[in-house]
């Protein structure tokens, strides 16, 4: 399963900028277990659907902490955790505007 995002807002400038793409997929997963520093987009509550980066895991709860580059970004420092069910894939491509 693959998906084509649209990046709005500056949570991960300078990487990723307003307007760019990312290509995300679950199939990576079944490769190679989430790890710190994978971009992923998932489903926050609050938010709606974000795209940020695995600062990291805690394997016996399933949390995931999350962060922007941006100083200004809303991540694991607002929120909290995300649990692992919330992650909907791993960018695998990134298309700059």
């Amino acid at each position: 399963m693959f998906r084509l995002l649209r990046i709005t807002g500056n949570s991960l400038n300078p990487t990723y900028q307003e307007g760019d793409f990312v290509f995300i997929s679950k199939i990576p997963f079944l490769f190679h277990p989430l790890r710190p520093g994978d971009v992923i987009a998932f489903r926050q509550p609050s938010y709606g659907l974000l795209i940020k980066q695995v600062q990291r895991l805690e394997p016996e709860s399933g949390a995931v902490f999350v962060t922007g580059s941006h100083p200004e970004s809303i991540d694991s420092r607002h929120f909290g955790s995300i649990p692992r069910q919330a992650v909907l894939g791993r960018v695998i491509a990134h298309i700059h505007r």
